[in-house]
Parts: C-alpha cells; structure tokens; sequence
C-alpha cells in the first residue's frame, strides 16, 4: 500500500512537472480509467458528428459546398481513428468501445442530437459546434497523456479550418437576401444553447473535473472554456450582423466578459439520457453502417494483424494493447519513468 502511495505521488509530480506520460509508463487506475471514458467518448463523437453533416451532402448548394463538406465529413472520421488508436494504448479493445457505444453504455457529445434543417445549419455547426469542440481541444494539445497529446495536435489543425468553413457560410447568409438572412439566424437560435452546453455541466455539477485538472488532463474547466467560447462568438455574430439568442447577454465592463443567462440543464441531461430529438436515429445510423462494414473489418483482418510501426506519429504498436504488453494488470507497476 505504501509503494502504491509513493508511485501515486511521484505520478503525480512528474505530471506537474509538464512530462508526457506514455503508454507503458505506470500509471494510478483512476487515471487511466478516465482516459479510457475521455478518449473514447470524443472518439464516438466524431464518428456520430459525421451524421447531421452527411446528410447534408447531397442538398449542398454548389459543387464548391458539396466538395468542402465532403472533405470536413471524411476529416471526422479520421479524427475518429485517431482517437479509438490512442484508447487502445490504453489497454481497452476498439470492439469493447463500438459495443460499450451501441449498448448507450459509453456516450457521446450532445449537440450531434440535434436535427440538421437547412442549409445553414452546416455553417451553424462549423461555426459554433466546431468553434466550441476547438475550444476545449486546444488545451488537450498539452494534455498529459503523450498519445492522445499528440493526436490532438493534427485533430485542431483540420477542426479549425472547419470552424472558418462554418462562419464562411453563415456570413454569406447573413449578407444574402433577407430569407437567407433569416435562415441564418434560425440556425443560429437552434443551436447556440446546445452549443455552449457541450462544454458540460458548470464546475460545482461536474464530478470528473476537478481531478481531471490535476492529472493535467484538462487544463481549464467547463466554466473557464464555456465563458471564453461565448466572448469570442459574440463579436463575430455582430460582424455578421446575426443576433445571439440570449435576452440576458451583457458586456460586463467589471469582469471583462459577458454575462449571460442561465442555461437550461433539465434539457442537457435529458438529452445525454436518450431522450434527445435525433438519439435513437443517429445510434441506429451507427449500428447499421457497423454491420454493414463487417466484411470490411474481417477482409483486414484475415490480411494482416494490425499494427502501427514504432515511427507512427501517435507512437506505439497497437497490437501490443490487445496483448497485454501496454497494460499491466493485476496492480503490477509498468515502466517508473520518475
């Protein structure tokens, strides 16, 4: 007990010294069993993010369109892999996280079940959805754990184009005829709330925050990036001449940042609980393209097994997770690099 004691302590003063910890390093069960819910939790949402947008890419209204939104779905998805490969250092199976996702055991971000409308809820969801999701990523670039650091690094890069493809649109709209104009502010009054409610609950109402901080696996809190979000969408909403849904939203000359009013989190959990208006359709979207991909999966897999070389840019093998070489079990330490 007390050499557990003193690992956890040396841990957590090798994490505070701003040192990456790495696959096969020791680390305390609590923190990697967040990783695990973390990680793949984003991952499921990029994968379920690509389905208000795909919808979308038949009705887009100029080739132009079709072909940016194109490129933004299949950027998603390789987000996804990205992270399903960094959870795999963790010791968990890619299949255990699709199932733990098409059980409702393993959630994924909120805003995704929303509907998408019109047109002008593509911008919406670059704009505001990306806007927000870059928000909170861009801290995980210095996020604690190497692997998913590191993946987070291109993920930010290929997100903020999305964003500026986002606001691309809903200013063309914005400057258009007065029907697009007004198409533009509906898309905006639908999805504001959900958007700063992705940022999760505020800080008294969130359990997992606060050690979250101090493996420096989050940087600042729901309330911190919330509040940064909304002082640097207000602006742009006014440049575009469009008008944030919120009767209480004020400039606070006091505090240097926006008051606002309250958000409604009766509607946040009842979305997480399955209760959303798109829920059931996008889980059912998902567990149908799994088993139509099936004989995808088993083609790979009777070529080769799958493995990422140690030059791979998230660097691990990970073939290894499945093996048990990644993961130590039973409480034994792995590799005490502190």
């Amino acid at each position: 007990m007390g050499e557990t004691h003193s690992l956890e302590d040396r841990f957590q003063a090798f994490v505070e010294a701003e040192n990456k910890v790495e696959p096969k390093h020791w680390m305390p069960d609590g923190y990697r069993k967040t990783l695990v819910r973390q990680i793949s939790q984003h991952a499921h949402s990029e994968i379920v993010g690509m389905l208000p947008e795909a919808n979308w890419i038949t009705r887009a209204p100029s080739l132009r369109a079709k072909l940016i939104l194109l490129a933004k779905v299949q950027d998603e998805a390789g987000h996804g892999l990205y992270l399903y490969s960094a959870a795999e250092t963790l010791g968990t199976s890619r299949d255990q996280m699709i199932d733990d996702l098409h059980s409702g055991k393993a959630k994924y971000s909120s805003i995704f079940n929303y509907p998408t409308l019109t047109w002008a809820d593509m911008g919406a969801i670059g704009w505001l959805v990306d806007g927000a999701a870059i928000a909170n990523q861009v801290m995980l670039c210095r996020t604690s754990y190497g692997p998913y650091s590191r993946a987070m690094v291109r993920i930010c890069k290929e997100e903020s184009f999305h964003q500026r493809q986002g606001f691309e649109i809903m200013m063309h709209l914005a400057k258009g005829t007065p029907e697009q104009k007004a198409m533009a502010q509906d898309a905006l009054n639908r999805w504001w709330w959900p958007s700063i409610m992705m940022f999760g609950p505020s800080d008294d109402q969130s359990p997992n925050s606060a050690q979250s901080m101090k493996w420096r696996i989050k940087r600042k809190s729901n309330d911190e990036l919330r509040q940064e979000f909304i002082d640097k969408t207000v602006p742009q909403a006014e440049f575009i001449g469009l008008t944030i849904p919120d009767p209480d939203l004020r400039w606070n000359e006091e505090t240097g940042h926006y008051d606002f009013g309250t958000i409604n989190w009766t509607e946040f959990f009842d979305v997480i609980a399955g209760n959303g208006p798109c829920n059931a359709e996008r889980l059912a979207a998902r567990q149908k393209a799994h088993d139509e991909g099936a004989w995808v999966r088993e083609a790979a897999a009777a070529a080769e097994p799958r493995s990422l070389g140690p030059d791979h840019p998230l660097g691990y093998k990970v073939g290894a997770a499945h093996r048990g070489d990644v993961r130590r079990r039973g409480g034994e330490p792995g590799a005490v690099p502190f």
